[in-house]
């Protein structure tokens, strides 16, 4: 979730998040990671839109902060658009990040999946400002796959686990390394449907405001 601001001076459109992570595994630089992580793949694509014959560059503005001191009661009381609660473990049910729904600010982590260049976070990001999954998973011959596509797609055997594995053998599917955010992801965020206001600001997902209990093996 995110609040986006339109500057007509400078024709840039901001996104703003700020990722308050809590947990056993939650950490200073952990939290400063994960969000320069999001910040840099989707800065990566240079994105831009059109909003009412204006071209604008799309720039995402992510802050992350351990929240050592959160409560429920705060993330349930929450309404303010920028901000996101994630709770980071060693342990997560199923070996998975998820986040609550598409277009939300709340999930779970779990930390080695956020380690290492792993796109998992910006994955994550993705779906909370309103991004599915494509429903397409053989994309051989299309190139780099976008940062929306999940584990076990088909993809060119560069951007596999073992380039020489074949589809859908043992490391023959797409490396979620290989993903990248790309000028379709950022058209499929919509945002001139946006609903602004007349300062040009506008809100990009919803609240959940769902704080999460630590999930025990």
């Amino acid at each position: 979730m995110g609040e986006v601001e339109l500057k007509l001076n400078t024709s840039q459109l901001y996104i703003y998040s700020v990722l308050f992570f809590y947990g056993d595994a939650a950490t200073d630089a952990l939290s400063f990671q994960i969000a320069q992580d999001i910040a840099e793949h989707w800065n990566e694509a240079k994105g831009k839109v059109h909003i009412k014959k204006i071209l604008y560059n799309v720039l995402f503005d992510i802050k992350g902060i351990w929240a050592r001191s959160l409560t429920p009661e705060m993330v349930f009381e929450n309404r303010n658009p920028r901000n996101n609660y994630f709770r980071v473990e060693e342990f997560a049910a199923d070996n998975i990040s998820f986040v609550d729904d598409i277009g939300c600010n709340t999930g779970y982590f779990k930390v080695d999946n956020l380690l290492n260049n792993s796109t998992t976070a910006a994955h994550e990001y993705g779906h909370t400002i309103g991004l599915h999954h494509p429903q397409m998973l053989d994309i051989r011959g299309k190139g780099t796959p976008g940062i929306m596509y999940p584990r076990g797609t088909i993809v060119d055997a560069v951007y596999q686990y073992s380039p020489v594995a074949r589809p859908l053998e043992p490391g023959g599917t797409m490396n979620p390394f290989s993903r990248k955010v790309l000028q379709q992801d950022i058209d499929n965020l919509n945002l001139h449907r946006l609903a602004y206001n007349r300062n040009g600001v506008a809100v990009i997902g919803n609240f959940t405001n769902i704080w999460h209990q630590q999930h025990r093996p």
